[in-house]
């Protein structure tokens, strides 16, 4: 069967191509994949090339195809696996495979997000890293992927109990939380996400340095929302404040944070992170540093008297990626907040490689159709002189200018997809 597929082949060298897969193999299974996210993690697979760590030394010769956030449909089964798996589900993935490095996205000649449709070789769906749902759409099961890494990074908090040495998991229940450099797509999922948690915290605070992408978080998440679901949201644009640290401790009372969660990898705010910690507080490193030298100054006198502690977390395990999917599927959270652009997958390699440049949440990609990478904000002035984007802008509108499923089908319905 032929596929097209964006692959790699070497620092910043990415092509779209069209070639043929390989017959399936007894323990492998053949998919259609519809829908994939684009995730920052790609782009820096993208500059580093073969000194990526999940990427074979030989990706000259035997390139890989990129993308690690996608679902679609199963349509080849071996032999090995036809009593679990048929034609005709749809699937899902987790590309974390517990004990090894090779992941899809990253490692694999025929396994990829994307790519029209590609090949999950058997220690995958060993690892039980694939497995069918019900959900009505795909995107649900393409951003689950960022989401369980959300989920992750709160899971992997804990705090102690006085005159033992129990840990109690999870963010602190009826804690204060403060997601630093939130405002972007995956703090609107840990927003999000935060709102419903069986820890659920009594407040959550959500820093960004912009007026435009703090007005838009409070537009898909506002205050009232929260309020709804028994949680104070406070958002604070830190570049007003005269002094961020005594600004962001006043919201506590003086307190501090017992969950603090650092977005983005910048020395100065991992040091103001550190610096609001309660007692027996976590300060959670979530976004990934390029450099691996990457460090701050820590206050390790708190750390003695005050218990606090640094954690960080990537990626995330597979019962957090189900929990994902099920929650966004029964609306218990909505992993649409992180969705600001759609495109085709003749878009891929462009943005991909320019991620860093191009503002905006998470950048969705329908790997069957052409189009190229569009802002959902877009959709109503493209509208007025294509049929196509007047539906979506229509759509859009009823969910808040957010994707949504119903949104999709529209989509793939003109495409016949």
């Amino acid at each position: 069967m032929k596929t097209k597929a964006v692959r790699l082949y070497g620092v910043d060298d990415v092509r779209l191509e069209e070639f043929e897969l390989p017959e399936i193999k007894d323990d492998e299974i053949l998919v259609k994949v519809v829908s994939d996210s684009i995730c920052m993690s790609t782009y820096k697979t993208i500059k580093q090339g073969a000194n990526h760590k999940r990427v074979p030394n030989d990706v000259y010769d035997n390139p890989i195809i990129l993308g690690h956030e996608f679902a679609g449909d199963i349509v080849k089964v071996g032999k090995k696996w036809q009593d679990k798996f048929k034609p005709g589900q749809k699937f899902a993935q987790q590309p974390a495979i517990p004990g090894q490095m090779e992941s899809p996205g990253y490692s694999y000649q025929w396994c990829g997000g994307d790519a029209t449709y590609c090949i999950f070789p058997n220690d995958i769906i060993e690892a039980d890293c694939l497995w069918t749902y019900d959900g009505d759409g795909y995107f649900g099961a393409s951003v689950a992927e960022p989401m369980c890494c959300v989920i992750s990074g709160f899971h992997v908090a804990f705090h102690t109990l006085p005159g033992c040495y129990d840990h109690v998991m999870g963010t602190k229940t009826d804690g204060d939380i403060i997601i630093l450099g939130g405002c972007g797509p995956m703090g609107l999922g840990a927003i999000s996400y935060s709102l419903t948690y069986e820890n659920k915290p009594k407040r959550v605070v959500v820093t960004d340095i912009s007026d435009e992408r703090i007005a838009r978080a409070k537009e898909v998440i506002s205050v009232e929302e929260a309020a709804a679901h028994g949680v104070e949201l406070v958002y604070v644009n830190t570049a007003a404040m005269e002094d961020q640290e005594k600004g962001l401790m006043d919201i506590t009372g003086g307190k501090g944070y017992d969950d603090v969660f650092v977005y983005i990898p910048n020395k100065a705010v991992c040091e103001l992170g550190n610096a609001i910690l309660a007692y027996d507080g976590n300060m959670n490193l979530f976004a990934g540093p390029t450099d691996p030298k990457f460090s701050a100054n820590m206050n390790l006198y708190d750390s003695h008297y005050s218990r606090t502690r640094i954690i960080g977390s990537t990626g995330g395990t597979i019962d957090d990626m189900k929990e994902a999917i099920d929650k966004n599927a029964n609306g218990v959270i909505n992993t649409a907040v992180m969705i600001t652009h759609i495109g085709g997958l003749n878009a891929v390699a462009e943005t991909s490689s320019n991620l860093p440049t191009i503002p905006g949440g998470k950048k969705l990609i329908y790997n069957h159709i052409e189009m190229p990478l569009t802002a959902i904000d877009d959709f109503e002035e493209l509208g007025k002189t294509n049929e196509l984007f007047k539906l979506l802008a229509d759509e859009t509108k009823k969910s808040k200018g957010l994707w949504s499923t119903e949104a999709e089908k529209i989509l793939l319905n003109y495409y016949n997809v």
